[in-house]
């Protein structure tokens, strides 16, 4: 697998995620109507483009899964348990409708499980960020990773 485990995820290791991604308007409509939001911001051409914004912005929540789908071949292909928490998430700038995304990541602190000795519990800080370097979004977030040698085990 691709992923990093619990020993590998050192604290202050950085990483640029080469993979970036086009957000679309499909993908934008979509994922708004598929989570059944009705911000007008995020659908209504007409009502956005009398805003600040002068256009739909992208639903935040669909970027913040997006940078956290970013991140996924770099540390947590096959060796991530469970994403415990997503912790500070801020938008100091809009995304819209065809930015290219980016994300980078660092990790801020790790420790052993308290109650399972194979996996260990990793504190994470991405960065989201535009094809120009903007960043639309950081946050935090901690999850449970494998330890080397370690196989998921689906069985009770």
């Amino acid at each position: 697998m691709a992923g990093k485990y619990f020993e590998e995820l050192e604290v202050g290791l950085k990483i640029k995620h080469s993979a970036g991604r086009t957000i679309t308007e499909m993908d934008n409509v979509l994922f708004s109507s598929l989570t059944m939001n009705t911000q007008p911001l995020h659908v209504n051409e007409d009502f956005a483009a009398n805003t600040e914004f002068g256009q739909r912005i992208v639903n935040g929540i669909f970027t913040l899964g997006l940078v956290v789908g970013l991140t996924v071949a770099d540390i947590s292909e096959g060796t991530i348990i469970a994403n415990l928490s997503y912790d500070k998430v801020i938008h100091p700038n809009p995304t819209f409708h065809n930015d290219t995304i980016y994300a980078e990541s660092e990790v801020l602190e790790r420790r052993e499980s308290k109650s399972r000795r194979n996996v260990g519990i990793v504190r994470l800080k991405h960065w989201g960020k535009k094809q120009d370097g903007t960043i639309v979004i950081e946050f935090e977030r901690t999850a449970m990773f494998l330890k080397q040698g370690q196989r998921l085990n689906f069985l009770p």
